[in-house]
């Protein structure tokens, strides 16, 4: 049997995206931490769904409008149920999950139903933020503290 081969390095990380300050709207290329409070359809999700839509960044893709920043990740949100929701009540801030499992984030022009499963929702006191973030922006989602 050959000798082992020798330990081989890791290929080098992506640089981290820069945070975007607080006090002037966010670029291209930073990094945009947004609260998200989980559900109410996040139960039709895997039970890493979650964990993985806090633990991993999102590019807010070309395709994103007045309605909905479309996002991209290098790990889709994972359904644990097939079909659709019946048409239901949408708000602003709600991160829609349509089958490809890489989120729409409602924005000001957002349709009044929706019928595919919201897994979360950003607070309404970072609306204005979110209204800033360009296309190409990275988006880092963290549940939001309690109470709100």
């Amino acid at each position: 049997m050959p000798p082992p081969l020798p330990h081989a390095p890791h290929a080098p990380e992506a640089p981290e995206a820069p945070e975007a300050p607080e006090d002037a709207p966010p670029r291209a290329g930073e990094r945009v931490f947004l609260d998200v409070i989980p559900g109410p359809r996040d139960d039709w999700f895997e039970a890493g769904a979650l964990h993985r839509l806090l633990s991993q960044d999102w590019i807010v893709t070309p395709q994103s409008n007045r309605v909905g920043m479309r996002l991209a990740g290098a790990e889709p949100l994972v359904r644990s149920r097939a079909g659709e929701l019946p048409s239901e009540g949408t708000v602003a801030g709600a991160l829609q999950v349509p089958p490809s499992g890489q989120p729409v984030l409602f924005l000001a022009d957002h349709p009044l139903t929706g019928g595919y499963p919201v897994i979360a929702v950003v607070p309404v006191g970072q609306l204005d933020r979110l209204a800033q973030v360009p296309v190409g922006a990275v988006l880092r989602f963290r549940r939001a503290p309690r109470p709100l």
